[in-house]
């Protein structure tokens, strides 16, 4: 999976500031319909526990690759946790 973050810095967004926006994208390379539904619930539900570590205001989206149905969610949250600190160190980074 790929990640990109914005921070609110960067997105200039006053309103709803303190707020933090996700986005999932699942393209058709990772399967049919129901895979792709899947992966978006599966990506969601590891996100909802997740949200709370990123900046308030930032922007977060998260492109599934292929291959990423099959893998287990024990594989799948380690994957999650590494892309969104890669993202929050880079764009502290960037400040």
């Amino acid at each position: 999976m790929v990640v990109h973050l914005l921070p609110a810095a960067d997105s200039g967004d006053v309103v709803g500031a303190g707020s933090v926006s996700v986005g999932l994208v699942v393209g058709r390379t990772v399967g049919g319909a129901v895979v792709r539904n899947t992966v978006r619930r599966r990506l969601r539900h590891l996100l909802a526990e997740r949200i709370d570590r990123l900046p308030s205001g930032s922007k977060l989206v998260v492109r599934a690759l292929p291959g990423i149905a099959g893998a287990p969610s024990s594989a799948l949250a380690r994957e999650l946790d590494a892309a969104i600190d890669r993202a929050v160190t880079r764009a502290e980074h960037r400040r």
